[in-house]
């Protein structure tokens, strides 16, 4: 049955806490997952939630850490000794340890990776936590099924059943040689049919993906969705394959969607990473920036409306298509953009970039011209004038090629730049093909009507 978070519930557990009933509080919460319990504390108050992690066992708080919103973690952390976080991290594998690790201040860094027992483990951590942000190291996990070519099945078996208690999932058995060079993978079915004789080195698949340990993470995910892969593996370098550990797909997925969260937020004109419970200021720190841009576009649209005063003046009718010439500029910049920033991150933007300002402006004229055939009658049927009619939608024509043109190329000049892209499909786009729309509009608009 699917977990709901009730408002009975909720009250239930938070009722056991302020009780204080530590047997009927760890009897209701066991029969639920981690996932779940890491969605009720998300509901608790501060001290009810670090109640609850110091009540139960470290093998299930651990887990329920990762799960737990990241603000919320921050400040369970910080209500937890170095001692209780480092009985966390010895339960968790390297690659969510150290991701807990790196969420505290340096100085608590030090002292809960003091306080880990198992020296194997707190020298993986920190091997992790020397890795730059945003490659595959920081991803990786230490922990995988591991065996040597020159093993035979029946010995093979032995140690991969040691190995695999280690491991929370086994998705792959990796073959490396006496260098600890990775080889290729194994596959179990080949390996619960081999004869119990047979050398590793006669059943190895030598055609495996792998990743260096500073190839970037939107490398390693377009890798594993291009080639539906559960895990890869991670080596020290395209020259020395020295197996390092392993990139399994749910911190791909996590990856993704913190990749997508970020391209949502540019694409409404929002910089830094917030949400909805940050403060005010920061809040405003990161919507500000882009509103400034609107604001000095609107003032760009306001001087060039006023260079067209006259204009103005002999053809008032002129002055109520503004917005719509605006507005329509600005809807085909951003689906132009957001087409292009799309295939971008899916690696699907092939070919020149002069072959897609041409795909784009033939695109954006066929279109252009449909909707300005509507518009033309419009304006002939409503004002009867044919001059004013033919103005407007050569106009429009005019605007949504260059809005086109404008939104396929910036998000392409950006990428080449190393620029997010995303940024592209926001109010940049929409500002700038205002201003250049309503430019556009009244000059050609000026020339037709010969004013």
């Amino acid at each position: 049955m699917q977990f709901e978070l009730t408002d009975e519930l909720l009250a239930q557990v938070e009722g056991l806490v302020e009780e204080q009933d530590d047997k009927a509080l760890q009897k209701l919460l066991k029969e639920f997952h981690y996932a779940d319990i890491a969605e009720i504390l998300d509901e608790l108050n501060l001290e009810q939630a670090v109640y609850v992690i110091k009540l139960l066992d470290s093998k299930t708080t651990s887990d329920i850490l990762i799960e737990l919103d990241e603000d919320n973690r921050e400040k369970v952390l910080k209500n937890l000794t170095a001692q209780e976080i480092a009985e966390e991290v010895e339960e968790l594998d390297t690659d969510d340890a150290a991701d807990i690790i790196a969420e505290l201040p340096e100085e608590r860094q030090t002292a809960v990776i003091a306080k880990i027992e198992d020296e194997e483990h707190k020298e993986e951590i920190k091997e992790l936590l020397a890795y730059d942000e945003n490659t595959a190291g920081s991803l990786m996990a230490k922990e995988l099924v591991k065996v040597y070519e020159t093993w035979t099945v029946a010995g093979c078996m032995r140690r991969i059943r040691g190995q695999a208690k280690e491991v929370t999932r086994v998705h792959s058995i990796y073959v490396v040689n006496k260098e600890e060079k990775l080889i290729g993978r194994l596959s179990l079915k080949d390996l619960i049919v081999a004869k119990s004789e047979q050398k590793i080195s006669e059943l190895v698949k030598v055609n495996v993906d792998f990743v260096n340990v500073n190839e970037r993470v939107e490398e390693v995910a377009r890798l594993m969705a291009k080639y539906d892969l559960e895990a890869i593996p991670v080596i020290e370098s395209d020259d020395n394959k020295v197996l390092l550990g392993r990139i399994t797909i749910d911190d791909i997925v996590d990856v993704m969607k913190e990749e997508a969260e970020r391209d949502y937020q540019m694409a409404a004109g929002i910089t830094g990473d917030v949400d909805s419970d940050d403060s005010i200021l920061q809040l405003t720190r990161a919507r500000l920036p882009w509103l400034f841009l609107g604001l000095i576009g609107g003032i760009g649209a306001f001087v060039i409306m006023e260079g067209f005063q006259e204009s103005f003046n002999k053809y008032a009718v002129l002055f109520f298509f503004t917005p719509l010439i605006a507005a329509m500029a600005g809807n085909v910049g951003v689906q132009s953009s957001a087409i292009i920033v799309q295939g971008l991150a899916n690696d699907d933007v092939k070919g020149s970039v002069n072959d897609r300002l041409i795909k784009e402006m033939l695109l954006a004229a066929l279109n252009g011209i449909i909707l300005a055939i509507v518009l033309f009658l419009f304006v002939w049927a409503t004002k009867g004038e044919l001059n004013t009619a033919l103005a407007v939608s050569a106009s429009l024509v005019a605007v949504i090629i260059v809005a086109g043109l404008i939104g396929t190329f910036v998000p392409l000049f950006l990428d080449k730049r190393g620029i997010d892209p995303a940024i592209a499909t926001g109010p940049f786009i929409t500002t700038s093909n205002d201003i250049f729309g309503i430019l556009i509009y009244f000059w050609i608009a000026k020339m037709i009507l010969g004013i």
